[in-house]
């Protein structure tokens, strides 16, 4: 199962450590400008879309596993998202950070890039709610699709690890295009990000690892044998 992660886990650590260090190397609202510094009419429709994903359609999205019995991933996805959920509103109280529209009014030289048609929020801007969604829902599929891969016939192929790889890569793509999309609307830092994105890696990974047994718990199916007698029995 580690090793089946292993892809995953290090294309985030990769990403984290590169976060990090931009994080490190300059100042907030001069990254926020960095990172906001080319805007074009569709990326802000696919942005403002894009981000609406964690307010409803992934929480849908992750109910579907019901029409085919499978109770036991919606309801790993809903304590995943629960937990990191409760995790996160506490920070935001805790750690009451202004969202970039307020940080930008106190300094009249920078002007805030903002898309249109999009309402700005002002207060409890760390950590990001929608990267944390974004995140939990990702690393959940990934590590239910390393879970049933491990049992699948055909996981040493070489073709299947390189597929399988791909598909992790894939879901760590889309996990960081949801969390960059709330900088890119101007609605988060990101540090708010950074650490949304944190939530929604680790959490699943630990309620997996702790309830692994109870949670998600697939038995592979066992190779039936063929009781009818081999030719030269019957002869």
């Amino acid at each position: 199962m580690k090793k089946s992660l292993l892809v995953y886990g290090i294309a985030y650590f990769i990403l984290l450590t590169v976060t990090l260090g931009m994080l490190y190397a300059y100042p907030k609202l001069e990254l926020h400008l960095l990172l906001n510094s080319y805007h074009t009419r569709l990326q802000d429709i696919f942005f403002t879309y894009y981000s609406m994903l964690a307010e409803g359609p992934l929480y849908v999205l992750a109910l579907l596993p019901l029409l085919w019995k499978q109770v036991k991933l919606t309801l790993f996805y809903a304590l995943c998202e629960l937990s990191g959920g409760a995790v996160l509103q506490l920070l935001k109280l805790l750690i009451s950070m202004p969202r970039p529209h307020s940080a930008f009014e106190n300094c009249p030289n920078m002007v805030l890039p903002v898309v249109e048609g999009i309402n700005l929020h002002n207060s409890n801007s760390f950590p990001s709610g929608h990267a944390s969604t974004f995140f939990v829902f990702c690393t959940c599929l990934a590590i239910y699709l390393a879970y049933r891969h491990q049992f699948s016939k055909v996981q040493n192929t070489h073709k299947s690890c390189i597929l399988f790889d791909i598909s992790l890569l894939l879901l760590l793509s889309l996990a960081a295009l949801g969390a960059y999309s709330r900088v890119y609307l101007s609605q988060h830092f990101l540090s708010d990000v950074c650490m949304g994105s944190i939530i929604g890696f680790v959490t699943p990974c630990l309620i997996f690892y702790f309830g692994r047994n109870k949670i998600l718990r697939i038995k592979p199916k066992e190779h039936r044998q063929d009781k009818r007698p081999l030719p030269h029995q019957n002869a």
